[in-house]
């Protein structure tokens, strides 16, 4: 892979991620920005979506766009640990066990249908997505940097699944919801297929590397410095605080979905510009940061009320410093 080209800055460097990864992917582009704020925050992101909307080749053209290793995991109900994360091998030349590193030791890991595997392998994640090493016979190993987990899921197969527990997808920065194109994006994905266009050939596709680790690691240093007002750091608690309180959820944001809704506001906010967060970052950032981390109550749920509507309900309601 050739080396990525220098930029006027990483702002510019991430903002070409948009066009580059155009080139491949058409449209999502709220999934591209969510991806990149996750990027930023050192987050991981849980993808939702039917089959067919482009949701591997999209991690895969932003790993390209990034310059960044990746690697795909397809979790069925027979895969174990070891698989995701490695295991001692013995080597009889040796006569000594050594660590075989897992595909979890890259940049960007897409945990592909995660919600196929039983509770014991998706387990197998957790001490990577927060410590960032995994432990093989009390030995840590550090993950490389960056490193982050693009789990996918499908929204409308739920036979033969086992859906994630709440405390593991409370681990995840972002829930991104990726809808079903237009009518007009369908026919520009129909017109590339038809002009020669392969998903699994991204070079012929002209996507290239616009940024890299180093770029990165500046755009972090530099969306770490954005300023947060107490005004608006009391609106973020007020929101997950509303949740708690809300009568159609038994599960509301926990503190840890505070902290994870602050840090995405700022993201957002250095990406449009800004040195300061505004109220509007913290609204712009609220569905995709909580909508994974609260439960509806069933009498709710059968109502036909979903997470997005008392989030959406939420924003309208809790006051909003001035």
């Amino acid at each position: 892979m050739t080396a990525a080209p220098p930029s006027g800055s990483p702002h510019a460097a991430l903002e070409a991620l948009r066009e580059e990864i155009g080139k491949a992917v058409v449209g999502q582009d709220a999934a591209v920005t969510g991806l990149v704020v996750a990027l930023l925050c050192r987050g991981h992101v849980l993808l939702e979506g039917v089959p067919g909307i482009a949701k591997t080749l999209l991690v895969r053209a932003l790993a390209t766009a990034l310059e960044l290793d990746t690697k795909r995991v397809q979790f069925t109900p027979d895969l174990m640990p070891s698989d995701v994360t490695g295991s001692l091998v013995y080597d009889a030349r040796t006569a000594e066990f050594s660590f075989q590193t897992g595909p979890v030791f890259t940049n960007l890991l897409l945990a592909d249908e995660i919600n196929r595997t039983p509770p014991k392998t998706q387990a197998s994640l957790l001490e990577a997505m927060e410590e960032r090493q995994v432990s093989v016979d009390g030995v840590p190993r550090a993950l490389p940097e960056p490193f982050m987990v693009a789990a996918t899921q499908n929204p409308v197969e739920y036979e033969g699944t086992y859906p994630l527990p709440e405390a593991q997808l409370d681990r995840f920065l972002l829930k991104l919801n990726l809808p079903l194109p237009s009518r007009q994006q369908e026919i520009d994905v129909l017109t590339r297929h038809a002009a020669g266009f392969d998903p699994r050939d991204l070079t012929a596709a002209g996507v290239r590397p616009v940024a890299g680790p180093a770029e990165l690691a500046a755009a972090r240093a530099a969306t770490a410095k954005v300023a947060i007002s107490p005004e608006v750091t009391g609106y973020v608690v007020d929101l997950c605080r509303a949740t708690r309180e809300s009568p159609s959820l038994s599960l509301g944001a926990s503190p840890r979905g505070a902290t994870a809704l602050l840090a995405t506001s700022r993201a957002w906010a250095w990406l449009s510009g800004r040195e300061y967060v505004i109220p509007d970052d913290v609204k712009a950032l609220a569905l995709p940061t909580l909508r994974h981390r609260v439960r509806l109550r069933p009498e709710a749920e059968m109502e036909g009320v979903t997470a997005d509507g008392v989030i959406t309900g939420l924003l309208a309601r809790v006051p909003v410093p001035r």
